[in-house]
């Protein structure tokens, strides 16, 4: 059983905790510092019941990685000086 989950870039970079719905309610999920769009996590034993055994496989959770559409001012700023900060030189001003 797979789900999709987005998160924010900023639970993406620096990990953290979501809740994640499962067919029995919500559990919450630990996402690694560094995930990547498109990486699938494991709830162990919280996809779909055996018909046999009564056991639940694992319920696989594909990230999305939200990216911001309306940002104010300053969060273009605070964008800016992180883009400059991995290029190693100083923000540019645009728009």
């Amino acid at each position: 059983l797979v789900t999709r989950i987005t998160i924010s870039q900023p639970t993406a970079a620096l990990g953290g905790e979501i809740d994640v719905p499962t067919l029995d309610g919500q559990v919450t999920m630990t996402i690694p510092a560094g995930t990547q769009p498109g990486r699938r996590l494991r709830l162990r034993g919280k996809g779909m019941p055996t018909m046999k055994s009564g056991s639940h496989g694992d319920l696989y959770v594909q990230v999305q990685v939200e990216t911001p559409v309306h940002l104010t001012a300053e969060q273009k700023e605070l964008y800016r000086r992180l883009d400059a900060s991995f290029k190693g030189g100083e923000p540019t001003h645009g728009p």
